[in-house]
């Protein structure tokens, strides 16, 4: 419409002025595009590094774990105090507790999948976690370990907590220790949440030593003692019946009040092949408590602990990562333990080089592409040069926001790159041109060029602003993953318009005077036939 029209003239004619003195001050305008180069690197050096945004999808699972020695009485008490917070939680819709099995498989172990109310009815995810966190500690004796579920999981590995680092020495006892002495590094830490280890070394046991002289008398072997500890303690089954509807297993153990403590070993009974008389087990072996390992865990066949932690709010995994590899370094972990991150944070590690090669292969791409496309090896790289200001320009929006370099941001740099590039490509073939067939000057041609190719450039970079608008806003259900990408697409072309618009012109004028005009023309009527 006429107004649009007016502001646009309005607009062009601001932009003509401010380009006329750019082009008179040529070497503060260069010495800008240099500033612009250093700070996107050293921004991109600096920015926070992340993996994935953490989604809000409303759905939680918690791991309860108990002490070792804890009967499955006392800790179904336990789980049941922390199913009437989650209960009486304003946020929740629903829940299911879940006691034993799970990770550990161990009886003082529990779960909860909890699904919480629509987002407009609730807290934020963090301030959930944040205060079902604080109800737990009122739970004495209880540890509960949280972190929401995500649509996107990578890594395949199931923990108590969202990341993983493991130790792995082909001595148990060595990985133990270790892994002990960082423990407690990293649960003194703010910015780790929610720190544990898959270690069970403080399981009850009843340690059975028997009189082998003893028991050669009475004749009973070992075996025998096997089966009938197996029988009373064991869940054996010793008979099926079948009925016209249904099969039923018979399961032979003793009564559940008979078998749970290691006086109930007193009871046990064997039947000696000397006399043939039954014969108390407490008279052939004596019984002590002791402490040991309920599970030795392994990876590749080698001993491991591995230690599981969430991170605090508006923490970036990248510090953490850096954190963990200090404290590794400060408790002078020797060689012979191995360690290695698992789950998301394995491929964060992996992919953190991949990020910055990533780029790079793109820009030599293009390079390539462009010095095909214009038969030069100089003016590729006169439409590579604004890019930078298009990567501060996202680096700055995601710092803003307070968010991470993640690798949706990276993806929208990507973006960014390309319609950046579409930009200066606009500006540089019609100067370039123009210099072959209208005989101009260069900084008459890059000036007309940037005054006839400012409106498309307008119209489609104000287009991808307005596409990419919605998703900055945050706007819609697992918005949390996307926001990144329309954050640093909007922000980056935001601040490119105004800088490549300026910038593009004055390189474009110094490395002209390296470059050639292109291909020799030659008019059809002088070539000859051969």
């Amino acid at each position: 419409n006429r107004h649009f029209d007016r502001w646009f003239e309005w607009t062009q004619k601001t932009y003509v002025h401010y380009l006329d003195i750019a082009l008179q001050k040529r070497k503060q305008v260069l010495w800008l595009a240099v500033a612009t180069f250093v700070i996107t690197i050293a921004m991109f050096v600096y920015t926070p590094k992340g993996f994935f945004p953490e989604e809000d999808i409303g759905q939680i699972t918690a791991t309860t774990e108990a002490d070792q020695d804890i009967s499955f009485k006392a800790m179904l008490e336990l789980q049941d105090r922390a199913a009437q917070i989650v209960a009486n939680d304003p946020n929740v819709a629903n829940f299911v507790s879940i006691l034993g099995g799970g990770l550990s498989a161990g009886s003082n172990t529990g779960r909860f999948f909890i699904v919480l109310k629509p987002r407009d009815e609730r807290e934020s995810m963090t301030k959930v976690l944040e205060g079902l966190r604080a109800k737990f500690r009122d739970v004495p004796g209880l540890q509960v370990f949280m972190r929401p579920i995500q649509n996107l999981q990578l890594g395949g590995r199931s923990s108590k907590s969202r990341y993983q680092f493991t130790l792995q020495s082909v001595g148990f006892e060595g990985v133990n220790e270790w892994s002990e002495k960082l423990l407690e590094k990293l649960r003194v830490d703010p910015i780790f949440r929610d720190v544990t280890s898959d270690s069970q070394l403080k399981g009850l046991n009843v340690q059975i030593d028997i009189n082998r002289d003893k028991a050669a008398q009475a004749g009973v072997t070992i075996a025998d003692i096997r089966q009938a500890l197996y029988n009373a303690f064991g869940e054996r089954q010793v008979s099926t019946i079948y009925t016209s509807v249904n099969t039923y297993y018979v399961i032979l153990e003793t009564a559940e009040d008979q078998r749970q403590f290691e006086t109930d070993l007193n009871k046990v009974f064997l039947r000696g092949r000397a006399t043939n008389q039954l014969i108390p087990l407490s008279s052939l072996a004596s019984f002590k408590r002791t402490i040991g390992p309920t599970a030795v865990n392994h990876q590749g066949q080698i001993p491991a602990v591995t230690l599981s932690f969430n991170l605090a709010p508006d923490v970036a995994l990248g510090e953490a990562t850096d954190k963990i590899e200090k404290y590794v370094k400060e408790i002078n972990l020797p060689p012979s333990i191995i360690t290695s991150y698992g789950g998301d944070a394995k491929v964060f590690k992996g992919n953190q080089t991949g990020q910055f090669v990533l780029i790079i292969a793109a820009l030599a791409v293009i390079y390539i592409l462009l010095g095909v496309l214009y038969e030069s090896y100089i003016h590729p790289i006169t439409i590579l040069a604004g890019l930078p200001s298009a990567a501060i320009g996202a680096l700055l929006s995601l710092w803003m926001f307070g968010m991470e370099l993640t690798i949706i941001a990276t993806i929208g740099i990507l973006m960014l790159i390309g319609i950046v590039k579409k930009n200066a490509i606009l500006m540089i073939d019609f100067a370039l041109d123009a210099q072959r067939k209208q005989k101009m000057s260069p900084t008459e041609a890059i000036r007309t060029a940037c005054i006839l190719r400012f409106r498309p450039i307008m119209m489609t970079t104000l287009a991808a602003i307005m596409g990419a608008l919605p998703i900055a806003l945050g706007l819609g259900a697992g918005a949390e993953l996307r926001q990144p990408l329309g954050i640093s697409v909007v922000g980056g072309l935001i601040l490119s318009q105004f800088v490549t618009l300026f910038i593009t012109p004055v390189i474009y004028l110094y490395l002209d005077r390296y470059a050639g005009r292109g291909p020799l023309e030659i008019p059809p009527e002088d070539l000859q036939d051969t």
